[in-house]
Formats: C-alpha cells, structure tokens, sequence
C-alpha cells in the first residue's frame, strides 16, 4: 500500500469544517508551526477506515478497554521489543501526561521528591509542584563537541539524589534531545535506581520512532528485570501515528501492588479512555505497521535535510536526533541572533515567522526544538524562513 507524506492537508480552515488545533491556531497565519508534537501527516487508511466504522455505529456511551486491545499490545510489545509482558499488567488511561502526575499522587507522600532530568518535555517540571511533592532536578551533560550526543551525567544524577527522594521520572528516547540511551548507561541508572530504593515511571512515547536504520527498542523493564517491580513504563500511540487527541495510553506495571496503588489514586480524578481512542489504539498497534515504516523512511529523509541546514547556520548547535520528530537546536551563540533582543523564541517568531518551542519551557533557555514531522514542502518553506535569520 502506498501512503502519502507529501501532500500539505489544510489545517487551519479545512473544507467541510473547522477543527481548531493547538499547533496550528496558537499563532496567526503568517507563523508556520514548527513547535509541539503534532504531525502534519494523515493517520494511517485503516484506522481512519475503522474510526469511520465505529462513527457511524451511532452509539458512544461508556467504553471498556476490550480484551482485543490488551493483547494485541502485548503482541506488539513481544514482536518488537523483545518483552513478553501479561494483559493484567496494562493499565489503559487518558494519556501520559495525566499519568505522570497521578504516579506522583500514587507512588509518593507529600515532601517526598520527585526527581527529573532536563531538559526535558515540560509537563515533567510541574508534575511534583501540581501534586505538593518537592521538585528535584538535574542536567543531562551537554555535547563534548560537534556531531557529539547528550550525555546521562550519571554522577551529577546520584548527587542530586537526596533522603527525600522517591521517585524518578524517566523519559526513554529522550524528548526534547533525541537521545536513545545505549545500554551501559542505563545499567548505570539501573544501579543507581536500586542503590538508593527509587521508583520509576519510564515515559516511553516515543519508542516507536528509533530513526537509525535496524534500531530496536528496548524497555528499561525489559532491559532490567530485576527493576521491572520498581518501573510503571508508559506507552500510547498518539505520536507515532497522530492520534494525540484520541487521548488512549497504557501504563505497563508489572508489580501488583504498584498496580493497585495506581488504579486506586485515577479513580475519580481520570475519565474513562476515549472510546475511538480504544479503537484506534488496537488498529495502530494491530494493522499499522507498514505504516509506522513508510513514515520512518520519510522522517529520516527529513532529518538529513535538517542536519545539512543547521551545517549552514553559524554557531548553531545539533545533536542529531536518534528518534523522534524533533530537532533540539541550540542557539546560545547563533551568530544570526547577534544583536536580537529577546529569547531566540521569539526572535524566530517575530523575525522568520516561525513557531518553535521555548527550550526555557524544557528548563534549558538559549535551546529550541524543532518539530520536522511535517511534509518536506512545509519544511523547505521553515527552513527557508529560518535561513533569513540564521545565516547571518
């Protein structure tokens, strides 16, 4: 089946109706939205083919997560991270960010820390805040030098831990960098995480989008069974195949008791999941996967035009994502930005017409990311923009 990731769809006054996003109706339109996390590509056929189906039963009601769904991920998760995970472990709720704040409720007592890594997706920095726990933070060790990854300052990490702390929210490829952690630094983590009697919620969103050619997925749970009772692992499809405002993710807990703790504390703060999330969950997860593959041919395609962009601006930094759709650029010393007064946010904004995201949002001011999960004619056009500005 051939799929289409060329074609622009009109998304801030399409025909038959107007369906307001956050992407695109934040900003006027002289802005291309180049910011959150949303793509600009059509869900695959056939979950649009089985959304159409369920419409027009009639009938929404309140769903139930359907057996089907339960292992038809857990047939995913075997055939493609290698982990063998139970049905009765899943735990299906309205996304992963009411999932980090409500592991936070569950897992920890007030004054308890919770601990982050920035920069980092920015509902991280307010889940301990919003849920009267102690926020803890730590930086990841920046690039040694050009071409070179962000790195897990494993030290830094354990000096940051404290007696208070109880709980690390991990993120696993690493969202805003694009970072996927290789394995002898997550088994330093694995040990610092038992040394000092910690729990984790590994958010894993973006698992499904390794962008290196044969990469596969590994679950920290996976990677570190004898660490699978301390983890809640965090799953959706929304990224991968577009469907952030279907609102269906699962927590994968192995331990019964943390389980329990969970389902405990989402009962009466949470709604029930989306019905047509539920649908479209178990089509992603059961009939998508030539899908998933056409769009990591073209998100490759598109990074590459990336990295030999940002070669072209002056002072401007890239790690070069290893998944994911976004670029995390640094701009501290742009020397396009020479002169500009105000974040490089906003400049970009106002000065290339531009939309990215504010890396002071991620915890990191002077950074920007990048959203490339658009058709390469909309890139072309951002990236033109940005030439004006950035190449001095």
């Amino acid at each position: 089946m051939e799929f289409d990731f060329a074609t622009p769809i009109e998304r801030r006054h399409p025909e038959g109706g107007d369906w307001p996003s956050q992407k695109w109706h934040r900003y006027d339109a002289s802005i291309l939205p180049l910011w959150v996390a949303d793509m600009d590509f059509p869900s695959p056929p056939q979950m649009i083919e089985a959304l159409r189906a369920r419409v027009d039963h009639g009938v929404f009601g309140y769903g139930t997560v359907p057996d089907s769904l339960k292992q038809t991920l857990c047939e995913w998760s075997s055939r493609e991270y290698g982990w063998a995970i139970e049905p009765e472990w899943q735990l299906w709720l309205p996304g992963v960010v009411p999932a980090l704040h409500l592991a936070s409720l569950a897992l920890t007592e007030p004054g308890e820390g919770v601990l982050t890594v920035t920069p980092i997706y920015p509902p991280f920095l307010k889940v301990a805040e919003r849920t009267g726990r102690l926020p803890q933070q730590v930086a990841l060790a920046e690039p040694a030098g050009p071409g070179e990854p962000w790195r897990l300052d494993l030290a830094a990490l354990e000096a940051a831990i404290t007696s208070e702390t109880r709980l690390l929210l991990w993120c696993q490829p690493h969202n805003p960098t694009g970072r996927v952690w290789r394995h002898e630094e997550l088994a330093g983590l694995a040990a610092l995480v038992e040394r000092h009697d910690l729990l984790v919620v590994s958010d894993e969103l973006h698992c499904d989008l390794l962008l290196d050619e044969d990469a596969r997925h590994r679950p920290l749970a996976a990677a570190f069974p004898e660490l699978a009772a301390r983890i809640i692992t965090l799953w959706a499809p929304s990224k991968t195949f577009n469907l952030a405002g279907l609102t269906a993710a699962c927590a994968v807990i192995p331990n019964g008791e943390l389980r329990q703790r969970f389902a405990a504390a989402a009962r009466g703060l949470l709604p029930d999941v989306n019905v047509l999330g539920l649908v479209a969950a178990e089509v992603a997860y059961g009939q998508c996967n030539d899908w998933r593959q056409a769009l990591l041919q073209t998100l490759r395609g598109h990074r590459q035009t990336l990295i030999e962009r940002v070669a072209q601006w002056p002072g401007v930094g890239m790690s070069v994502p290893e998944a994911t759709y976004l670029a995390w650029l640094d701009l501290r010393h742009a020397q396009g930005l020479g002169g500009h007064q105000g974040s490089p946010q906003q400049v970009l904004l106002q000065e290339a017409k531009v939309a990215l995201s504010d890396g002071a949002d991620f915890g990191w001011p002077g950074f920007v990311r990048l959203n490339f999960g658009t058709t390469a004619s909309q890139l072309e056009v951002g990236l033109a923009r940005l030439d004006g500005v950035l190449k001095g």
